[in-house]
Formats: structure tokens, C-alpha cells, sequence
């Protein structure tokens, strides 16, 4: 229950902390911080357990028959991420606070950045594959509004676009991924997976799920060609940027390689895609960043890079090379975080970000400047902070890899070139920033620092960045341990923290990266005179075209397929039907199966050809449409028939009630329409029609023929062997909609109810004008409401009723049930609208059907949650027997509560349509009462 708390408390925190944006920043700031307080404090009896190597597995049943459960995971990889978004979260909350203005809306923002918590907490902590997809999916979802928060920016609103269209698409590799590697293996879950390890790699479908699971993980954390999303989403507010963009959502990708690096890595293709992917990325990310002159684009596009570098780690397959990939990890996420604030202080006291104008802070900004000169010094791998520690492990792995010939110089090569790259962008964000000259133009003059808390995060960041950087063993070696062991199944190789390894290459490295590239920024003129010399390309307007393109091809396709034609959409649908079906009804061959067809008796021969005549004369008589209505009537009544005929009463019962709802609904829609239809084709057309009509009839009765002559096995015998026992019910049709089948059930009730309130939506201000009398020009009848019928009416109200509570409390034992009730019930009381008209109905019967929509969703919700105060799973239903005076013993089903539900929902959401209707009317146009709807 822990491990599922931890994910929900974030979810249930964006429910509440809106709730205090009146009281202001300050109390909707504590409020958000709550969560993760709480979520600290519920992991931290697990520390000693999981730094030992310990695991805690979690699982509760949600849908065994696909695989997919409520499984939690705590190891020391998830506890490390889960850290690094709970602690990091918690000191974006507090910087937003002084970031945000007065007038934005923070009770948004706070919900969505609670969203976005759990739901990466929801990825970390997930055991099993199908669960994790959801909530990465939901990262998706919830960055998206986080970029376009500021909607009013165009670049925020392409921007978000363009991050949910290549993560999003991402997701959909990663799903396929996933799906085959739930194949191989036959399990989702994590623990499965990762034992499953040589099954996977061996298998023939191991090529296609690596590189779909490496598409997903590609794109969410930015990797090359996909890079390009990262540095166009920093049009975020700064707190999102600082937080999604360096400390989490990044992350994801990265989180994922590492979890799965047991199953999947250790391969010769893993080690090509992840290592030359990081490679590629490491290198194009640190060259653009030189060049940028937005601040938050410089640290875009160096995120971009470090990742990369974390990435190509991960691919070098060794163990000790995962072990530096997790550290840097660490390093990564807590100096970016604290740089992205600085430039966040930065741009909210100058209000700009250009660094060609921003130049000389140190003197109006001394405390902002050191903090971000340590985090730059950190980013640029500087001795004595923790970004030169990974960076040494970096080196040492470039020199370890065992590569042929001359490809074992390209690797340190690689990694020292990008080492130059990123201590000259890291001197340039220092220099031209706080130094280089006086301040050009700024919008706010003079800059000052910002309010005191406002620099705290940044100031507990830097401070872990020299804490790590000075006494790593102390500070992060049990938690990079944990999470080591946890990556590699504990197969942990030695290494050793420490401030100083010696002089060695590694170390001969890093003073090669740190003077070059202090040279490459002192001549950094020419290097921008070069790179001038090549037209940069402007990655949005590449994706807008291509994004244009795809949606001018889409709507060609669609104008050409798409004519507005009912009739064409119909026979499309037709034609596409018998072609998909045509080539397994030709292999079957035999349409007549062992089992060979029923006798046929006199009065089923009769009710069959009645149908038949009647379903004909409505095709026929389609242009007369209240004659038409009238045979399809017919043709409604003889189908309850055959199901009373075929021992169905159930099935008839329902169909019966339905029949006369729809051709209610049907009268009253009618009302508006012209009686006749004009002729809408020619004979050419309506002959083929009648051809394409006839193959697909045809091919219909093939089919079904040969499907009910062969032997096959029922579900039925299972469900006849189980009503009783297992649902308490001798009418196994109700006792399949409330229990063996009750969820479809309350998804079609809730659908239900969401067509009634559509209709009522479309029709509550609408007023049509309706036709002076019928189709042959008779005027209506003075007498809206008939003396007969009232008087036949009336009287029948409460024997419907009484009939409709007959019919729901035996339904679970003979037939009837909830849903047959209600339709009952629904039938008796229009009967009452018609006969009576609305305003006479209404003041007797002073019901809101919304209201008994929302009543019936209720209790169906009620009746299936129940089952998880006793352990077990939704709408699990039980039994029982009680003894009542008089009527002596008895039995009581927790499926009548379910029931009840779905005869309210029933009776509001049929009465809501049809009263909607109903007072388009001119009768019940004056006696319109708003309470009745």
C-alpha cells in the first residue's frame, strides 16, 4: 500500500492544492509541498533494507487476463529517481512561488506540476511494463500543458506541439516494444522480465523490441535525430524547464535503459544504437550550445549533450561504464536544476534572456552570480565539484573500451573534444554573463537580486554540487551504490569515490578539456565566424512544415474519401466489409456444417417471412418515412419474437422496451421532418446499390450459416455452472450484466448517460418551427392532449410501476433486472408527457433527470468500489440470506445495489432525451418547466 500511496498522494494534492490559490502564493506553495513531505517520509523506512540490495515488490490485481496489474517496485533505482523527483520537486515549489507573478494562475500550475510528479513517480516505482506505459504516456500529456502554460506565446503553444508529437510518437514504439517483449517472455511483469534476460536476447524478436524500447527512451530524454524537441520547450516557464527539462521528464528515457539494461543490454546492437546515438548527441549538443545567445537555449542544448553522454555510457555496456552513467545521473540533475534557476532569477530581474545584453550582473547581482558560476564550474567539470567526478569516470570508460585498431582513439577522443566544448560554454555563460562589459538595453534597470527564498533552491543545490564534488563516499555513495546494484542485478563492480584518483590519463584528460577549452572561448570570435559561415536550420519551421505537409495530405485524402454523403459512406463500409471477408469465406468452402440446420415449424416460418417482408418494405418504403417507421416497428416487434420463440425472455423483454422508447424518440423527430423523402438517386445507382446489398446479404448468411452448423464450444456451459454459486442468481443473463460481465455494464450506462446530457445539451436553447399540419396539408388537431388517452393513461402509471418493481427484484433469479425495469418505468412515464403534456407531468412528478443520471452512477460506482473494503477486486459482488417476517427466508445479492444503479441511469438518461425532445414541440412550447430537465 506504501508504494501505492507515494504515486497517489501527488494526484490527490493537484485535487487539493488549487483549493488555497485564494489565500495566495504562499499557502498554495505549502499546500503543494505537502505530497512530497509526505512521500519522503513514507520511503525512508525502506533505506537500510534497499541499500543492502533489498527489494520491495507490491501487487494488486487490475486486469490478470491482459497482463496488466497495479504492480510497485522499490529498489535502489527507483528510490534514486524517486529522490531526485520528490527533493528537486519540493525545491521547484518554493522557487515558483517568488517566480510565478500575482496574476498568473498558480492554482493551475501547481496542479499540473503536482500531475507531472506523480506521474513520474508513477514510472519509476511501476513493476510491471503495461503500468509504467501508462504513466509515460501521462508525462506526455501533463508537459504538454506545462510548455504551453503561457498559451498567450506562440512559441509556447509550437513548442508543446512539438514535444507531445515526438514524444507521443515515441510512446507509441515504446508500447510496441513492450508488447513484444510481454511476448517473449509471457509476462509484463519487471521481475519476469529481468530473469527472462537470455530468452530475450536470444530470441528472434529480441532486434525489433530493442529498437522499439530504445525509440521511446530516444525520444523522451532528446537523443539524436530527436534532440531537436528539447531546446524549442524551454519556452516553459523556468520552474518546468528546471524541472522537467533537467531533473525529470529528461530522465525518463534514461530511467528506462537503466531498468531494462539487465534484459536487453550486453548485445553487439545495443552496444551500436546506445553508444553511436550518445555519441552523436554528446557532440552536436555541446557545438550548438556554444553558439546560442538565449541563456535557457545554451542550457537547453548542453542538457541535450549530457545526455547524450549518459546515453553513450549506458551503451558502452560495461558495468563500471552504468555505474557512471547513474552518477552523472545524479551530478546532471542537481547542477542543471540549480543553473536553470539562476537563468530563471536572471531573466525575471532583467527581463531578457540574451546573453549579448545581459553582461556585467556580477556587480548588481554578486550572491545570483557565485551560485551560478560554482553550478557552471560543476556543468564544465572543474576540480572539487561533482561534475568532475562523473566526468573523470566518463574519461576512464573512453579509455577501457576494447575496441580494434585505430577505432579504440575515437572514443577518448570523442569524450575529451566534448569535454573542451562544454568548459567553453560553461565559460562563456560565466564571462559574458557576469562579466564582459556593462548591461545593454535591458528592459528592467538596474537589475537587483531577487527576493531571499527565492535563491534558496539554488543555493541547497550548490551546495550538494560541492558536498558531492568534495566528499562523494560520505554524501552519494550508499545511494549510487543501491542504485548500481538495483541496475546491474547486483553484479556491482569495484570502484572507489574519491576527490582525487592520482595523476593519470583521466585525470591528463580533464586538464586537456579545461585549457582547451578555455582557449577555444578565448578565440571564440573565430569559432563564431565559422559557424556563421553554415545556414543554421531552424528546427521549429522544419517540424511546422513537415507538420503542415502531413495535415494538407491528410485533408486531400480525406476531401477525396469524405463527400458528405451518408449513402457513400455506407456503401464504402459495405464494399470494405465483403472484401476483408470474401477471401476466409471462399477458403472455408463448406457454408453447412456437421451439426446441418434446424427443422423449421409453421409459426417460425411465418414470423421469418413476416421480418423478411417487413425489413424489404421499409428499404422500399423509405421515402414515405412515417410508413416506413411503421415497418420497422414490425420488424422490432418480430425480432422480440424469435427471441421469446428461441428461449430467450430476457433478451425479448428488452428488445420490446427498447422498440417502443425508439419509436417514440423516432415520432418526435419526425414531427420536424417532411413526410416525404425526395428522390436522392438514379436508377443506375440504385441498382447497384441493390447488387452491393444483395452480395453482402448473401455473404452474411454465409457466414452465419456455417459458424452456427459447426460444433463449437459455448461459453454458456460456464456461465450456467457458475450463476448460482458464484453470483447468487438463477437468471444467468442478469446475473452476467452485474457481475461476471458488470464492468461492461457500467462503461454502457455511463455512455448512456453521456448521450442523454449531449442530447440535452444540443436541445435545451433550441426552438424549431414546427410543420402546419401532416404532409398532405391537414391541419394538426386543436386537442394536443386526447380525453381518451389521458384517461387510459393514468391509470396505467402505477400498474407500470408496480409491473417495473416486479421485474427488478426478480431479475437476478428470473427475467427481468435493472435495466428491463427501467425501460418499463421510462415507457410509463413518457406514456404520461404525451398523453398529458410536460407542464401536468412535471407538477406532479417534480424530478431533475440529471439528477437521476448522477443518482444511478452513483450507486453502480458505490456497489463496485465496495469490494475493496473486503479485498477484492471492483465489482466483485457476494450473497446472502436473510429471514423477513411473514415472508420467511430470503436472499440478498450486493448486486442490487448495482442493479438499482443501472435502472436510475436508465429512467433519467431515456426521459432527459425524450423530454428534451419533447419540448421542441408547440404544445410544450408555453409549459416549458426548467426544473423537469
Amino acid at each position: 500500500m506504501t508504494l501505492s500511496l507515494v504515486v497517489l498522494l501527488p494526484f490527490l494534492g493537484a485535487i487539493a492544492a488549487p483549493l488555497f490559490a485564494q489565500a495566495g502564493r504562499t499557502a498554495i506553495a505549502i499546500a503543494s509541498s505537502v505530497p512530497a513531505l509526505v512521500a519522503l517520509m513514507a520511503l525512508f523506512p525502506y533505506w537500510k533494507r534497499l541499500s543492502e540490495g533489498g527489494v520491495l515488490v507490491q501487487t494488486y490485481d487490475w486486469m490478470p487476463s491482459i497482463g496488466l496489474s497495479l504492480s510497485f517496485r522499490l529498489d535502489g533505482l527507483s528510490l534514486l529517481f524517486a529522490l531526485l523527483i520528490l527533493v528537486i520537486g519540493l525545491l521547484i515549489i518554493l522557487y515558483a512561488r517568488y517566480y510565478l507573478k500575482p496574476q498568473e494562475n498558480v492554482g493551475k500550475f501547481y496542479a499540473l506540476l503536482l500531475c507531472f510528479k506523480g506521474a513520474m513517480l508513477g514510472i519509476v516505482l511501476s513493476s510491471n511494463l503495461l503500468l509504467m506505459l501508462v504513466f509515460w504516456e501521462l508525462t506526455s500529456l501533463v508537459s504538454f500543458l506545462l510548455i504551453s502554460f503561457w498559451n498567450h506565446k506562440k512559441d509556447a503553444r509550437r513548442g508543446a506541439r512539438m514535444a507531445l508529437a515526438v514524444t507521443g510518437g515515441g510512446g507509441l514504439a515504446l508500447l510496441a516494444g513492450i508488447l513484444l517483449i510481454g511476448r517473449i517472455v509471457g509476462s509484463y511483469e519487471l521481475d519476469d522480465v529481468l530473469a527472462a534476460a537470455d530468452l530475450i536476447k536470444a530470441h528472434a524478436l529480441y532486434p525489433f523490441a530493442l529498437t522499439l524500447v530504445l525509440l521511446g527512451a530516444f525520444t523522451k530524454s532528446a537523443q539524436f535525430p530527436f534532440h531537436f524537441w528539447l531546446p524549442h520547450a524551454m519556452q516553459a516557464p523556468t520552474p518546468v524547464s528546471a524541472y522537467l527539462h533537467s531533473a525529470t521528464m529528461v530522465k525518463a528515457g534514461i530511467f528506462l535503459m537503466a531498468r531494462l539494461y539487465p534484459a536487453l543490454a550486453g548485445t553487439e546492437q545495443w552496444f551500436y544504437m546506445v553508444s553511436f546515438t550518445g555519441m552523436a548527441t554528446l557532440l552536436i549538443g555541446a557545438y550548438v550550445a556554444l553558439f546560442k545567445h538565449d541563456l535557457k537555449g545554451l542550457l537547453a542544448h548542453s542538457t541535450v549533450s549530457h545526455l547524450g553522454l549518459i546515453t553513450l555510457l549506458f551503451g558502452m555496456g560495461t558495468r563500471l561504464a552504468a555505474v557512471a552513467a547513474l552518477f552523472h545521473v545524479i551530478n546532471h540533475a542537481i547542477f542543471k536544476a540549480s543553473l536553470f534557476m539562476a537563468a530563471g532569477i536572471i531573466d525575471h530581474e532583467t527581463g531578457t534572456r540574451d546573453m549579448r545584453r545581459i553582461n556585467g550582473l556580477w556587480r548588481f547581482m554578486p550572491h545570483t552570480a557565485t551560485l551560478a558560476m560554482v553550478a557552471a564550474s560543476s556543468m564544465a567539470g572543474v576540480p572539487l565539484l561533482n561534475g568532475f567526478l562523473s566526468k573523470e569516470m566518463f574519461f576512464a570508460e573512453s579509455l577501457a573500451l576494447n575496441l580494434p585498431g585505430f577505432w579504440a582513439y575515437v572514443p577518448p577522443l570523442i569524450a575529451t573534444l566534448a569535454g573542451i566544448f562544454a568548459v567553453a560554454y560553461s565559460a562563456r555563460f560565466i564571462h559574458d554573463v557576469f562579466f564582459n562589459g556593462k548591461p545593454v538595453d535591458l528592459p528592467i534597470y538596474p537589475p537587483h537580486e531577487p527576493p531571499r527564498y527565492m535563491k534558496i533552491p539554488v543555493e541547497i543545490l550548490v551546495f550538494a554540487c560541492i558536498m558531492v564534488g568534495m566528499f562523494p563516499a560520505i554524501s552519494i555513495g550508499p545511494l549510487l551504490y543501491a542504485a548500481a546494484s538495483a541496475t546491474l542485478a547486483g553484479d556491482v563492480p569495484d570502484y572507489q569515490l574519491a576527490l582525487m584518483h592520482g595523476f593519470n590519463l583521466p585525470l591528463l584528460m580533464s586538464f586537456l578539456a579545461f585549457f582547451g577549452g578555455l582557449l577555444m572561448y578565448s578565440q571564440r570570435q573565430r569559432f563564431f565566424d565559422f559557424h556563421a559561415r553554415f545556414k543554421e536550420i531552424d528546427e521549429k519551421a522544419v517540424f511546422e512544415k513537415v507538420a503542415m505537409r502531413m495535415e494538407d495530405l491528410a485533408s486531400t485524402f480525406t476531401n477525396k474519401l469524405e463527400s458528405g454523403s451518408l449513402q457513400r459512406y455506407a456503401m464504402l463500409l459495405v464494399l470494405s466489409a465483403i472484401a476483408v471477408a470474401w477471401r476466409p469465406i471462399e477458403e472455408l468452402g463448406v457454408f453447412i456444417g456437421a451439426n446441418g440446420l434446424s427443422p423449421i415449424d409453421v409459426p417460425t416460418l411465418i414470423g421469418a417471412v413476416v421480418l423478411i417482408l417487413c425489413a424489404i418494405g421499409t428499404a422500399a418504403m423509405h421515402r414515405s418515412r412515417f410508413d416506413a417507421l411503421i415497418l420497422l416497428s414490425v420488424v422490432g416487434l418480430m425480432v422480440a419474437l424469435a427471441f421469446a420463440r428461441f428461449s430467450a425472455p430476457d433478451l425479448a423483454m428488452t428488445q420490446l422496451s427498447v422498440e417502443v422508447v425508439t419509436i417514440v424518440l423516432l415520432m418526435m423527430a419526425l414531427y420536424y421532418m417532411p413526410s416525404w423523402t425526395p428522390i436522392e438517386a438514379s436508377w443506375p445507382r440504385r441498382l447497384r446499390d441493390i447488387a452491393i446489398a444483395l452480395v453482402a446479404g448473401i455473404g452474411m448468411t454465409l457466414i452465419t450459416l456455417a459458424m452456427l452448423t459447426q460444433p463449437f464450444e459455448s461459453i454458456s456451459g460456464y456461465f450456467l455452472e457458475h450463476s448460482k454459486s458464484g453470483g447468487g442468481g438463477t437468471n444467468v443473463v442478469n446475473v452476467i450484466l452485474v457481475d461476471f460481465r458488470g464492468f461492461d455494464t457500467l462503461g454502457e450506462i455511463t455512455v448512456l448517460a453521456i448521450a442523454a446530457l449531449g442530447i440535452y445539451t444540443l436541445l435545451k436553447n433550441t426552438q424549431l418551427a414546427p410543420p402546419p399540419g401532416d404532409g398532405h396539408g391537414h391541419p394538426w388537431t386543436r386537442d394536443a392532449y386526447p380525453v381518451m388517452l389521458r384517461q387510459i393513461a393514468r391509470p396505467m402509471l402505477p400498474l407500470a410501476l408496480m409491473i417495473s418493481l416486479y421485474i427488478f427484484l426478480r431479475g437476478h433469479n428470473m427475467p427481468g433486472g435493472g435495466f428491463i425495469a427501467g425501460l418499463i418505468t421510462s415507457v410509463a412515464l413518457v406514456l404520461q408527457y404525451i398523453a398529458s403534456g410536460i407542464q401536468w407531468t412535471q407538477a406532479r412528478i417534480p424530478i431533475r433527470y440529471h439528477n437521476v443520471i448522477g443518482l444511478g452512477l452513483l450507486f453502480a460506482a458505490v456497489a463496485g468500489a465496495g469490494s475493496y473494503a473486503f479485498g477484492y477486486p471492483f465489482l466483485t459482488s457476494t450473497f446472502g440470506y436473510i429471514t423477513w417476517p411473514v415472508v420467511g427466508k430470503f436472499e440478498v445479492a450486493s448486486a442490487l445495489v448495482f442493479d438499482l444503479g443501472v435502472y436510475l441511469t436508465v429512467i433519467g438518461a431515456t426521459l432527459l432525451a425524450l423530454v428534451s425532445l419533447g419540448n421542441l414541440s408547440p404544445h410544450s412550447a408555453t409549459t416549458h418547466i426548467k426544473g423537469g430537465l
